[in-house]
C-alpha cells in the first residue's frame, strides 16, 4: 500500500518565525523520516527529514545530481532535462564530476586560503570603514553581506582591479530581487562573456589565482568559463545570505556575541547549522535500493531536507536553540559525500573574519526596524533577508 503523499517542500520558513524550519518537517522527522512526497510535476517520490538519513543518501553514489534525472520539489524552481555542460561538476556524476573535483581541489592550497584570508580581512575591514563614514545606519546587505563575498570572488578569479566594478555589478544582477526574466538573462549573457574574456587574458597573462592555475590543465575554454561561473553561484549569493542572516540572528540575540568574538569558528558552525539558507538538495535513484527499511526504485527522486536535518534532535541536543557554545560537528549546511561544498573552507573564512568584525567595529549595532519588519527570502531558494536595517548611533 502506498502512503498518502505529503504537500510538496515549502519554499521557505513562515516570516512570523523566520528562524525555525516549518512545524510539518519536524512532525515528519519525527514520525516517518523517510516519506513518501508528491512534486509539483505529478511525480511521486521521497523527502527525507532526519540527520542520519540525510548523510546516508549524500553518501551513497546509487543516488545521482544530474538534472536530467531528478524532479524538483518546488514550483517554480529551475528545472532541466539536459545533462550538465562541460565544467559544471555540481551537477555531475563520477567519472565526470571526479576529473573536475580533482583539478579544483588541487586549487584549494593552503598558501592561497591563507593569502585571501588576509585580503578578507582588508575587504571586511574597508566596508566597515565606509559604514562608519556614511553613518550611522546603512542596510547591512549592500553595504556589507554582499560586496564583501563579491570581492572575495574577484580574488579567487583574479578579477583585474579596474574591471571589478562592472564585473560585480553583472553578478550581483544575476541574483537582484525582483529581476525580470529578460533582465536576468541580460546579466547571465554578460557574466558568461566576462568570464570568457578574463580567460582568455588569463591564458596570455598568467598570474597568482585560481583562474590562472586551472588554465594551466587541460581544461578547454568552455569548460574555464563555465566552472568560473559555477564558483561564482556558489560563492556569492550563498555566502552574501549567510553573512546578512547571522547578523540578523546575533542581532535578535545578542547575548550569544561574546561567544562569537571568544570562539568564532565554533560559533559559525552553529549559525550554519541552524540557520541552514539551502532548504534542500536533490537526489535521484540509479537503481532499486533499499533504505531505512523502504524500496526506492530507480529514477525516484528523494529530497533531503536541510533544515530539517540540521535540526534533528536524535543528533544535536536542543536542537532549535541557537547556542553559539554547542559543538555543531556533522551538521549538513555544506552538504556531505563526495558533492560537498568544495569551496566550504573559504566560506568559514569569510563568516569568522567577517561577522566578529562587524560586532567589534560596531558594539552598538542594533537594528533599526522592529524585527517583524525584516522581510525574509522565504520566497527565494536560498533563505535569507532582503534588507537589514541597522544603525549604531546614540540611542536617545
Amino acid at each position: 500500500m502506498i502512503e498518502s503523499p505529503v504537500p510538496a517542500l515549502p519554499t521557505g520558513r513562515p516570516v512570523a518565525r523566520p528562524f525555525d524550519p516549518p512545524d510539518d518537517l519536524g512532525a515528519l522527522r519525527n514520525d516517518a523520516p523517510l516519506s513518501r512526497m508528491r512534486y509539483p510535476d505529478g511525480h511521486l517520490g521521497w523527502l527525507v527529514t532526519s540527520h542520519a538519513l540525510a548523510r546516508e543518501v549524500l553518501a551513497d553514489a546509487r543516488f545521482s545530481v544530474r538534472p536530467e534525472l531528478r524532479h524538483v520539489p518546488v514550483a517554480g524552481a529551475p528545472e532541466s532535462n539536459q545533462p550538465a555542460p562541460p565544467g559544471v561538476f555540481t551537477a555531475m556524476d563520477p567519472p565526470r564530476h571526479t576529473r573536475y573535483r580533482h583539478l579544483l581541489t588541487g586549487q584549494f592550497t593552503v598558501r592561497r586560503m591563507r593569502m585571501l584570508t588576509d585580503r578578507i580581512q582588508d575587504i571586511t575591514a574597508e566596508h566597515l570603514d565606509a559604514m562608519e563614514q556614511t553613518g550611522p545606519g546603512s542596510d547591512l546587505v549592500a553595504s556589507f553581506a554582499q560586496p564583501i563575498p563579491a570581492q572575495v570572488i574577484c580574488e579567487l578569479l583574479g578579477v583585474p582591479y579596474a574591471a571589478r566594478a562592472r564585473f560585480q555589478g553583472h553578478a550581483l544582477d544575476l541574483f537582484r530581487l525582483g529581476a525580470t526574466p529578460e533582465e536576468m538573462m541580460a546579466a547571465y549573457t554578460a557574466v558568461h562573456a566576462f568570464i570568457g574574456e578574463l580567460v582568455q587574458d588569463k591564458r596570455a597573462n598568467p598570474a597568482d589565482d585560481m583562474l590562472s592555475g586551472l588554465t594551466e590543465t587541460d581544461l578547454a575554454d568552455e569548460e574555464l568559463v563555465n566552472i568560473g561561473f559555477v564558483l561564482l553561484g556558489a560563492g556569492l549569493d550563498t555566502t552574501a545570505n549567510m553573512l546578512a542572516l547571522g547578523a540578523y540572528a546575533l542581532l535578535r540575540r545578542p547575548g550569544q556575541i561574546p561567544a562569537l568574538h571568544a570562539d568564532p569558528g565554533n560559533a559559525v558552525e552553529e549559525l550554519l547549522r541552524y540557520l541552514s539558507i539551502i532548504p534542500f538538495t536533490v537526489r535521484t535513484a540509479l537503481e532499486d535500493l533499499t533504505l531505512d527499511g523502504r524500496q526506492i526504485k530507480a529514477g525516484e527522486t528523494v529530497t533531503v531536507s536541510v533544515p530539517a536535518a540540521n535540526r534533528d534532535p536524535g543528533h544535536f541536543a536542543d536542537p532549535d536553540t541557537l547556542d553559539l557554545l554547542r559543538r555543531a560537528g556533522g551538521h549538513i549546511a555544506f552538504g556531505h559525500g563526495i558533492h560537498q561544498c568544495l569551496g566550504q573552507q573559504l566560506a568559514r573564512v569569510e563568516l569568522r573574519v567577517a561577522l566578529p568584525a562587524l560586532f567589534t567595529r560596531l558594539p552598538a549595532l542594533r537594528l533599526s526596524v522592529p524585527p517583524e519588519d525584516i522581510a525574509m527570502r522565504s520566497d527565494m531558494l536560498i533563505y535569507g533577508v532582503h534588507r537589514l536595517p541597522v544603525t549604531w548611533g546614540d540611542r536617545s
